[in-house]
């Protein structure tokens, strides 16, 4: 039996359940710079849930910044409950858009996170925002 197959697959019934699940809670770089770009952005907001000075450093353009250890029901009650809130954070080994995500759903806000992050952002050759001196880093 090969390593691959040494589980097998799931029945594809379970799998079209998994994978989109999967994508309601994630949209990766293409799809969203895709929409930026036509100027579709109604129904979410991308939100940036790194610290300020990341925030300053470099961001997508349009991005809000809300730091996930700053979230709170007053800090966040502002925002439209009917909006999707796209967080991202530094990278796939960065988990500040995940705490984020939690948090703002734990607020009753609807979320997804950006695939990658900013990192698969700019590696994609997307717009970026910011001074952007010194490389990109977490400061979450």
């Amino acid at each position: 039996m090969t390593r691959t197959l040494a589980f097998p697959a799931a029945a594809p019934e379970a799998a079209v359940e998994y994978f989109g699940a999967e994508l309601g809670f994630e949209v990766d770089p293409d799809d969203l710079v895709q929409d930026l770009e036509a100027g579709r952005t109604d129904g979410y907001v991308v939100v940036e849930t790194r610290a300020p000075e990341a925030f300053a450093h470099a961001r997508i353009p349009g991005a809000i910044n809300l730091p996930y250890r700053d979230m709170t029901a007053e800090s966040t009650k502002h925002l439209d409950r009917d909006l999707v809130y796209v967080c991202y954070c530094e990278s796939a080994v960065c988990n500040a858009a995940t705490k984020g995500a939690l948090k703002l759903a734990e607020l009753g806000f609807k979320v997804k996170r950006l695939s990658g992050g900013i990192t698969s952002w700019i590696a994609a050759g997307y717009p970026v925002e910011g001074d952007k001196a010194g490389g990109i880093r977490c400061a979450c």
